[in-house]
């Protein structure tokens, strides 16, 4: 190859990428970008305040909307996300914490690998907690040993269904799970009127931004948590870790609360193009740390503490991983 044949080249491939970014700024500058959420209520808020923002940070500043998407306690949404929805990058869902460890469990019902998601990261790592109303007669953990608890149920492959049956075998506490409520609010609502006696799983977070005044007027009694340290507002409260039967089903704690970490996920389709998966990541992250974004969601009393794209897969990873043994505790008794 000449000089002159060689500075060619190496023009061509220096432009390369000048080219891919004006590509995509035109795709963006002509696109609305939608985030799909899977069910009302907190999630969706935190999805309206991520939409208010990112555009901001994408280039060509593509107007970024929520569209709702609910049923079957989210699968409806990442079903769409993964076997429909255009693979350009102009579609993200958030999504229920629990649902990417699903097909790690065998379910033959989830048509999506999580693996193969383009994943944004979380706009925050969470804490969960089961709770009772006031007058139930189970009033700590030590009671729901003994005493059954009458929760609501929010879909198949909805957390307020997986984790306290998960939690029940793996610790004693007696949940008696109805199912059939169409999301989180009206699970809530069916507790404060009497229907059910409790929530066997919410984050903490929301009851704080929905329903400050539970905590505060004590209105709950907290039975446990997921954290895995004491929290100074919920005094005497364990963390459920503590209560498993043996070290392998500590281990089975340990992979069904690792949706703490990415208690609320956003994720691109698989097999974006490369440079669109990076833009978006790159975005994601950069709202959660802009001043104005802040300065909302503190506002609105949200919980920010982010998680990368790159940690959400590692973490999905490592839970892929998991013994034989500690998979067939989680799923308990057959």
């Amino acid at each position: 190859m000449n000089r002159r044949d060689f500075m060619v080249g190496l023009s061509a491939s220096l432009a390369a990428p000048a080219h891919a970014q004006t590509s995509d700024e035109d795709f963006y500058r002509k696109q609305t970008i939608s985030i799909i959420s899977y069910s009302p209520g907190v999630s969706e808020l935190y999805a309206r305040l991520l939409a208010r923002h990112m555009g901001r940070f994408i280039p060509g500043t593509p107007n970024v909307i929520v569209q709702g998407m609910p049923g079957a306690g989210g699968l409806k949404a990442i079903d769409y996300l993964y076997n429909i929805a255009p693979k350009d990058g102009s579609v993200i869902c958030t999504m229920g914490s629990g649902l990417p460890f699903e097909p790690m469990l065998g379910r033959s019902d989830m048509r999506f690998d999580p693996l193969k998601l383009t994943w944004l990261g979380s706009m925050s790592r969470s804490v969960s907690v089961a709770v009772s109303w006031r007058g139930s007669k189970v009033k700590t953990f030590e009671d729901l040993l003994h005493h059954e608890l009458i929760i609501p149920g929010t879909g198949i492959g909805a957390d307020t269904q997986i984790v306290p049956t998960a939690v029940g075998h793996l610790t004693g506490a007696k949940f008696k799970l109805i199912p059939g409520y169409p999301n989180i609010l009206e699970a809530a609502l069916a507790m404060e009127k009497g229907e059910v006696e409790g929530m066997g799983y919410w984050t903490l977070s929301s009851i704080r931004s929905a329903h400050p005044d539970w905590i505060r007027d004590k209105k709950i009694n907290v039975l446990f948590h997921t954290g895995t340290e004491p929290i100074a507002e919920l005094p005497g409260v364990p963390m459920i870790r503590t209560k498993a039967r043996n070290e392998v089903d500590a281990q089975a704690l340990d992979f069904l609360l690792a949706r703490e970490i990415i208690g609320r996920p956003f994720a691109a389709p698989p097999d974006i193009p490369p440079s669109r998966a990076k833009i978006l990541r790159e975005a994601f992250m950069a709202t959660l740390k802009d001043p104005e974004f802040l300065k909302e969601a503190e506002k609105s009393q949200f919980d920010i503490s982010p998680v990368s794209g790159a940690e959400a897969e590692a973490l999905l990873r490592k839970a892929s991983s998991a013994l034989p043994e500690v998979i067939k505790r989680v799923l308990g008794p057959s």
